[in-house]
């Protein structure tokens, strides 16, 4: 049983160690030759999130999986793709996670409705407040 558990591990750990051995695609960090084309590129790249370190953009980031992302924003972008469809694929196949700036959508809505909601209720408990005790202060 312990060799079998042995062989499992190894066989795991090689493949997750082969995924980041692999060679980085083209564009990982090559920029494009075209200046206007790469300047759209970058602006896009700005706003999307890498999912691997989480706190940087696609752009900043050093992991493969943003190098990935990067070669597809690129790639997208000098087949004639706008930023904007190239964002929407990306969303559509990572998820709202991966962008900066979320839209609001059936599944985002409460991201944006609840922080209002938050703010009014307090507003709401400040001013009740305050007008009891302008009321007992006249008394």
């Amino acid at each position: 049983m312990r060799w079998v558990l042995a062989f499992l591990l190894a066989v795991l750990g090689a493949s997750a160690a082969a995924q980041d051995a692999l060679p980085p695609a083209p564009y990982a960090y090559k920029q494009l030759d075209d200046p206007v084309l790469e300047a759209e590129a970058t602006a896009l790249m700005e706003t999307l999130r890498c999912l691997r370190c989480q706190s940087q953009s696609i752009n900043d980031s050093d992991a493969p999986m943003a190098g990935d992302m990067r070669h597809q924003v690129r790639s997208r972008i000098l087949a004639g793709e706008e930023p904007k469809e190239v964002r929407a694929w990306l969303i559509e196949r990572y998820g709202d996670y991966v962008s900066y700036q979320p839209e609001v959508s059936s599944t985002t809505w409460p991201l944006f409705a609840v922080p209002i909601a938050l703010v009014l209720i307090v507003l709401l408990v400040l001013l009740r407040r305050l007008g009891l005790r302008r009321k007992t202060g006249d008394s």
